[in-house]
């Protein structure tokens, strides 16, 4: 057996979507989630591609997750939009959420989006992308299970808690960056783990506290923090804020609630978006002239933006396809049986 095998970005599409819906999935869930495992395969995310099939498998095998339920849409105030995903995954409550926020941020300059009661799997690039589309300003975060200890501890407190951002940038692709709270995405780790690979120090602890560099027992653990105190203080803000804020679980909850089923992180998810022609009014052109100068000072130097590899990814996949380890092909496969 190869390797890898070599997928068109349609049958990746096509592959989860059949894997979900095979298992249960109702079919607009599962369209919204494949959708997003393609894009992570397509930008080479791979811990946030195909994997993730396996993943949102195993959750809706514990019955965790509603494979159908519909969201539901409430205004507390006019500049938030709150959005039930009824314990269902939040892909598709973002879908019918997104447009809500635009609608106000254009409206009010600035708005909100609450998604509560959902499972989060996917990375957050996705989001804030798709609100930089609309010439908006974007941010996401989240928080997971407790996995995480704080810097100084030894024991998960924190979810890997990411934290994304997108500038818009009139014809061309936006400043985006995405990244979680902990030294590394969980399933990078679990990924190390599946191919018997070792993880650098800095990533994890066992279950005595001690650094570790065996995937396993991080995973049997806790996970770190990147950036020390600066990136533990940032994980405590994303609870409050994507957690506490908006009446859902913070990652400790979450973990509890799980119960041990081993499911995708239940929780809520906070979005906002800013208008900067509400912002700038006149001033817009200025505005974006003195972003665009603060880029060019940055790549001048021969440093690069955040995303520009999963923006040159997205163009080799797009123009040549992809390829994936042919175990998790064999694996996907294996849930269609």
């Amino acid at each position: 057996m190869s390797d890898t095998v070599h997928l068109s970005l349609a049958q990746v599409h096509d592959l989860a979507m059949r894997a979900l819906i095979h298992n249960g999935m109702g079919e607009d869930h599962a369209r919204a989630i494949a959708q997003v495992i393609t894009q992570g395969q397509r930008d080479e995310c791979h811990s946030h591609g195909l994997y993730r099939v396996l993943v949102c498998v195993g959750s809706l095998r514990s019955g965790k997750v509603s494979p159908v339920a519909q969201p539901t849409v409430s205004h507390p105030a006019p500049s938030i939009i709150n959005i039930d995903a009824h314990r269902a995954y939040s892909l598709l409550a973002l879908e019918t959420g997104v447009p809500l926020l635009v609608e106000q941020a254009r409206a009010l300059g600035v708005a909100a989006l609450v998604i509560r009661n959902c499972f989060h799997f996917s990375a957050l690039w996705p989001e804030v992308e798709a609100i930089a589309a609309h010439g908006l300003v974007g941010m996401a975060m989240t928080p997971s299970h407790a996995w995480v200890a704080p810097h100084g501890g030894s024991k998960g407190v924190f979810g890997t808690n990411p934290l994304a951002f997108a500038w818009p940038r009139p014809g061309q692709e936006p400043f985006v960056f995405d990244f979680a709270t902990s030294a590394i995405a969980r399933g990078d780790i679990e990924l190390h783990a599946r191919q018997g690979k070792p993880i650098p120090l800095g990533w994890g602890l066992d279950a005595e506290g001690t650094p570790t560099t065996d995937a396993q027992a991080a995973l049997g653990g806790a996970m770190q923090t990147f950036g020390g105190h600066k990136g533990s203080a940032l994980a405590a803000m994303i609870e409050l804020m994507a957690g506490a804020l908006i009446g859902d679980m913070t990652s400790a909850q979450s973990l509890t609630f799980d119960g041990g089923a081993g499911a995708t992180p239940c929780h809520g998810e906070l979005l906002l978006a800013f208008d900067p022609k509400r912002f700038l009014g006149d001033d817009l052109e200025q505005g974006l002239q003195s972003a665009e100068q603060l880029f060019g000072a940055i790549t001048q130097q021969g440093a690069r933006l955040p995303s520009q590899r999963r923006f040159a990814a997205r163009q080799r996949s797009e123009r040549d396809g992809v390829f994936v380890d042919s175990q998790l092909i064999h694996d996907i496969e294996q849930l269609l049986v």
